[in-house]
């Protein structure tokens, strides 16, 4: 990372900030269910190009991995209960101000701005694969988001919750650190992170040029 702050740092929502795989598997009983519906809709939504609504592949994953499509709407119900990992609220107390903060995710607009709701934070823009047209890793939504913020992608810094945005993230030119929280293995293929931290605390450090 170069020495020079980002003049703007986005950050994916649902992974990085936000835990939602503990909702996830709340509302599917067990650890097993969510992660394997979870993974379901991960599928879907990488090999869907055009936007499909956000809600309708919930419920396409959870008919699919044996559960009632009803899961789906408790999902939607409970979504004002995703909490945000620790550190998160720190780290973008510490940003704000500093640089423009926005959220590149990878759902509805209605329950993207619901969610980034959940951070105490003053969003200077948030991104939806709706709004984009597309789920990421496509290009379009980081792009989307720099065009909004008017910013170059060198100048900024991205901050993933999967390894799939990675993909997205180098084509566009974005500096990566993934924050793994949940210790997602690394997908196949998929370019290197500047830096893959289970935790946050090394966040400010390198976009300070102080990390690795």
């Amino acid at each position: 990372m170069n020495s020079v702050f980002p003049k703007a740092v986005l950050f994916d929502l649902l992974t990085a900030l936000l835990d939602s795989w503990t909702l996830w598997n709340a509302v599917a009983g067990s650890e097993a269910a969510g992660r394997a519906w979870r993974a379901e809709y991960l599928r879907l939504t990488y090999g869907c190009g055009v936007y499909v609504p956000y809600e309708q592949l919930v419920r396409e994953a959870a008919r699919t991995t044996g559960m009632p499509e009803s899961a789906a709407q408790a999902l939607e119900d409970r979504w004002l209960e995703l909490p945000a990992w620790s550190g998160a609220q720190a780290a973008l107390d510490e940003l704000q101000g500093r640089t423009k903060l926005a959220v590149v995710t990878n759902c509805s607009i209605r329950l993207g701005v619901l969610a980034a709701r959940r951070l105490e934070t003053k969003w200077d823009c948030i991104v939806t694969a709706e709004e984009a047209g597309c789920y990421k890793p496509d290009p379009r939504p980081y792009r989307l988001a720099l065009s909004k913020l008017g910013v170059a992608p060198e100048d900024a810094a991205f901050v993933a919750g999967s390894g799939y945005d990675l993909f997205g993230t180098s084509a566009v030119g974005l500096r990566t650190y993934w924050h793994n929280r949940v210790g997602l293995p690394r997908p196949e293929g998929v370019p290197a992170a500047a830096i893959e931290s289970p935790t946050l605390d090394g966040l400010i450090p390198w976009l300070e040029g102080r990390g690795a």
